[in-house]
């Protein structure tokens, strides 16, 4: 979908400031993305470790959910259009679909583990790419995004990991 672009006096190359929008948009549809799956997931995992990961998805969402904000008016601070609605981000997400059958306690662990990994492959490329494109105040909201994303892989693969 071809964002609108609007003047600005941000002293960035016009075409870098598309691609940049482009750039902040797809991980706006992947944030929102996550956070759909993770509220999924906290809905509905069953077994013996609900309660403790019925929390833990509360607060993965809770710690997600300000990002998408910032992500969004990063793009259109960059004189574009940030495009936020649920069937946005659902036509641009490369996040893979959460599994219908993912309700055991590992198993949400495993599907949520999965997609928190996508979006953090993503953010390091978006990283490497706001770096090229010139915006280290893009690249840096890109690395604080990662480093939450990366916590929360960590909590979510603790879940999975045996000590040795």
């Amino acid at each position: 979908m071809e964002t609108k672009m609007f003047e600005s006096r941000i002293d960035l190359p016009q075409q870098n400031r598309r691609q940049l929008i482009d750039l902040l948009n797809g991980r706006l549809a992947d944030l929102t993305d996550l956070t759909t799956q993770t509220k999924q997931a906290h809905w509905n995992v069953k077994g013996s470790d609900f309660f403790q990961l019925h929390e833990l998805y509360d607060q993965l969402f809770d710690e997600v959910l300000p990002l998408i904000d910032t992500v969004a008016e990063r793009a259109t601070t960059l004189g574009g259009e940030a495009l936020g609605t649920v069937r946005m981000a659902a036509a641009a997400s490369t996040l893979p679909e959460f599994p219908g059958d993912a309700y055991g306690s590992l198993e949400s662990v495993e599907a949520l583990a999965d997609r928190y990994a996508v979006m953090a492959k993503a953010l390091r490329a978006a990283i490497d790419e706001a770096e090229r494109l010139g915006d280290m105040n893009t690249n840096d909201l890109f690395v604080e995004v990662s480093r939450v994303v990366d916590k929360h892989l960590w909590f979510l693969e603790a879940h999975l990991q045996k000590a040795r």
